[in-house]
């Protein structure tokens, strides 16, 4: 499977934007028994979140459904290393997802928790940002 990267885009090239602030949706588990957590902001790209898929989808080697709550959406643009200042903006070299804290990231169900805890805890070395595992009793509790 390739990357994600949208199909069509409105504009090009986009601003850095800010990377501050918590989710404002997106927050809480929509589809699955179980979920991943960021706890701060950043940057996630295309090749991570398909190496958490991988990674994810590997260990439901029987059964169990995976969804993927963000998309890379946003284009990055580099230059290369000898471009001299004041060339204009960068080629869009690769794709990420902007992450904000308290968003969900990835959900699984039709698994048991002890198996989507150590899912989780692999596809989590895989991202550039802290994450937590929720469960949808701990929402309803909490």
């Amino acid at each position: 499977m390739p990357m994600l990267l949208p199909k069509q885009v409105k504009y090009r090239k986009a601003f850095r934007g800010k990377r501050r602030g918590a989710a404002k949706g997106g927050t809480r588990l929509a589809f699955g028994e179980f979920g991943l957590r960021a706890l701060e902001n950043g940057w996630v790209t295309a090749a991570q979140i398909e190496s958490c898929r991988v990674a994810i989808s590997r260990s439901l080697s029987r059964g169990g459904k995976v969804w993927l709550r963000i998309f890379p959406d946003k284009p990055v643009t580099t230059h290369g290393q000898e471009k001299p200042m004041g060339a204009g903006k960068g080629l869009v070299d690769h794709w990420v997802a902007v992450v904000k804290r308290g968003r969900v990231l990835f959900e699984v169900d039709g698994i048991p928790e002890m198996l989507a805890k150590e899912t989780f805890r692999v596809a989590a070395c895989k991202l550039p940002i802290s994450s937590r595992f929720v469960s949808r009793k701990d929402e309803v509790a909490g």
